[in-house]
Parts: structure tokens; C-alpha cells; sequence
């Protein structure tokens, strides 16, 4: 299991960066090797994702939501990973946004991808793409503001 971490400073308020991020559909647009994420409900969604070659589908479950501060996420099948992602006002303009994520990479290229670094130097370029996407927007495309807790022992 390989743990990735990687923060960007975005020029936008923590409430844009925020909302932008809760719109999971709209992650293939900044995310390399995102093909589709389709929203099922407020917890659940599925991914079709490009890696080492291959297409993989998935589906995820959102762990725990709060706005304005974090998202964090399992994978229910396929890929092993979990992640969450903070948001940090910095002031009223800018937010520092810092994804960290468990990745248990399948299979020999995924493996080999990972060794070499290439997995954190994808989501060092997506994190990089989301802060070009959203300082350009300057809006967010949508929200969901809603709660979902921590789930219990």
C-alpha cells in the first residue's frame, strides 16, 4: 500500500474549491486517466478509469463529507484505495487543497508505475490541472452541501 500526499494553493474562496469538488462527474476534466465518474446517490458512485494500459471500473463510497473542510472516500471493489481531500482557508481568496490517498496498485505494471513514482506524479498533475480549472472557472459548477458522517466502530 503506497500513500500519496499532495497540496495545492488555489486562488479561489474554500467554499468554490469546495463545491467544485463535489462535483465527481466533472473530475474527468482534470483528472488523468478519469474516463467518467457517474454520481449513483449522496455516498456512492462509479468510476471508469484508464491504467497501465487497461480500462478498470469501479465503485466508491463516500466515507465522510463536511463542507468547507473534507472528502474522504473507500473503494467498495477492484483498485484497493481510500483517500480524503481537506480544504484550508488560507485567507478569503485562497484555500489550500491537500489530497491524500492509500493506493494498493494491482497487477505488475501497476506496480511497476508506483516504484517509479509515476502514480504521485499523477496526482501531483491532477491536483496542478484542478487548480488551473478552477482559477480559470472562478466559479464552481455546482454543490452539494450536504453532511455525511464518519461511520461508526
Amino acid at each position: 500500500m503506497s500513500t500519496i500526499t499532495e497540496s495545492v494553493d488555489v486562488h479561489v474562496p474554500i467554499t468554490t474549491a469546495y463545491n467544485q469538488w463535489t462535483q465527481f462527474e466533472e473530475f474527468p476534466r482534470f483528472m488523468e486517466g478519469v474516463e467518467q465518474v457517474r454520481q449513483i446517490d449522496d455516498t456512492h458512485t462509479h468510476w471508469v478509469v484508464k491504467v497501465a494500459g487497461g480500462t478498470k471500473e469501479f465503485d466508491a463510497t463516500i466515507t465522510e463529507q463536511h463542507p468547507d473542510e473534507r472528502v474522504a472516500w473507500r473503494s467498495d471493489a477492484g483498485p484497493d484505495h481510500a483517500g480524503v481531500i481537506t480544504f484550508h482557508r488560507l485567507d478569503d481568496s485562497n484555500t489550500r487543497v491537500t489530497a491524500q490517498m492509500d493506493i494498493d496498485p494491482e497487477g505488475f505494471f501497476e506496480n511497476v508505475a508506483d516504484k517509479l513514482g509515476l502514480l504521485d506524479l499523477r496526482v501531483k498533475g491532477d491536483m496542478r490541472r484542478f487548480k488551473e480549472f478552477i482559477e480559470k472557472q472562478g466559479v464552481a459548477d455546482g454543490a452539494w452541501r450536504g453532511e455525511v458522517d464518519r461511520p461508526g466502530p
